[in-house]
């Protein structure tokens, strides 16, 4: 990946792994905008971005998602993070149908053309694997880990933690399966595979800019 021209860095990552935050303090490092589930769905449902609401803008608009953005203020806080966290900051993954999945795909090819950003989620190492400046990020750790960590965030018991852990991963592993026809824990639809257990967020940011440089 080149930084020096127009990129996009997906990060899948594991409920619990600190994925988000990786990709947060990456953005950050990076002087890039940062877009996850939340922002995406935000977007949908807050403007109408459906499948055929896109393909009007498109229509109208060559450069559609930049007129989008000019009326809907996306770009400085892009959208009211308090309306997105209020709304699905703490929801699991829901079922999606096609047409969702390719207003998302939609939206994020958008997002990259019009500039380098880090994408939480959504099937990106899929969305994006012909994109030419694209760096494809897992970030996972031991279920141990991961309910620690869910378990001191939500302040919940060890088995609540590990229940909405195993149910989390079940949803988007049947998501992403059902949209790519692949595992989202096949390794090769990675660049870089990291393990968080032991590492701080902060850590596995610098190794992903000690890669890209």
């Amino acid at each position: 990946m080149n930084k020096n021209e127009k990129f996009v860095i997906s990060i899948n990552r594991e409920l619990g792994s600190g994925g988000r935050t990786v990709g947060e303090i990456l953005a950050r490092k990076l002087g890039v905008s940062f877009y996850d589930k939340a922002l995406i769905k935000a977007l949908e449902e807050k403007y109408n971005l459906t499948a055929e609401e896109i393909e009007k803008l498109k229509g109208r608009e060559i450069k559609w998602w930049e007129g989008f953005k000019r009326i809907a203020g996306v770009g400085e806080g892009l959208v009211d993070s308090q309306y997105c966290l209020s709304k699905y900051g703490k929801q699991p993954d829901v079922l999606t149908t096609e047409n969702v999945f390719k207003a998302e795909t939609e939206i994020l090819h958008e997002i990259a053309k019009e500039e380098s950003c880090v994408i939480a989620g959504r099937c990106g190492f899929f969305v994006f694997r012909n994109h030419p400046n694209h760096l494809s990020v897992l970030v996972q750790a031991p279920m141990a880990f991961r309910v620690a960590r869910i378990t001191a965030k939500r302040n919940i018991s060890e088995d609540e933690a590990r229940k909405i852990i195993e149910k989390v991963d079940k949803l988007r592993e049947n998501y992403v399966k059902r949209f790519t026809g692949t595992s989202r824990y096949e390794a090769r639809n990675y660049d870089l595979v990291f393990n968080t257990d032991g590492k701080t967020e902060e850590q596995i940011a610098n190794q992903i800019l000690m890669f890209i440089e």
